[in-house]
């Protein structure tokens, strides 16, 4: 019955238009109940429709993101899976607002194991090191910086990679660069 529900839900979403999204991530938001299927659907590549999932994940996720505290492992494991740019972009974001909201005073989360850790990290260097749009490399970068704070060695990591990149990338690349540069 979710699938279905869900599949209805993505229908209102005609293109990308913010309207739209809204209507669709509301629907959702009024039945958490879908949330595993809309996840699910996210990391399905071969459905036409998991763009549209994470465009609405993502919103689902900037309106209360401790949503997705219960299936954080599933969504962590589906990160890698994603090679569409309109897919990864909104899951990048919604990796560096979980991770932000991770390490929040609020959050009363368990600790991720190694595992789940090591994924988030090797995930987010991945979108930073290949040809990605800026976007998901920039909520890369924020999360990567995030995960620093508590893992040394990734800020070492991630200052070599920012400053091997900073003269090759697009000005927003760059500009985000050297911010977070200044306070690595």
């Amino acid at each position: 019955m979710d699938k279905m529900e869900l599949d209805l839900i993505l229908a209102i979403v005609k293109n990308a238009k913010r309207s739209y999204r809204d209507a669709a991530a509301k629907a959702v938001l009024d039945r958490p109940e879908i949330l595993p299927e809309l996840i699910d659907k996210t990391f399905d590549i071969d459905d036409p429709l998991h763009i549209k999932a994470a465009w609405i994940l993502e919103l689902v996720c900037l309106d209360d993101c401790s949503l997705l505290n219960e299936y954080i492992v599933t969504f962590i494991q589906g990160m890698s899976t994603l090679k569409h740019e309109s897919a990864l972009r909104p899951v990048s974001k919604i990796c560096s607002i979980w991770s932000r909201y991770y390490f929040s005073n609020i959050s009363d989360l368990e600790e991720l194991k190694k595992k789940e850790i090591d994924e988030i990290i090797s995930c987010n260097f991945d979108w930073l090191i290949e040809e990605h749009k800026v976007a998901t490399q920039v909520y890369a970068m924020d999360t990567l910086k995030l995960w620093g704070n508590h893992e040394k060695w990734i800020n070492e990591e991630l200052r070599s990679v920012l400053q091997k990149n900073a003269d090759s990338g697009t000005s927003g690349y760059k500009v985000h660069a050297r911010k977070l540069l200044k306070n690595l």
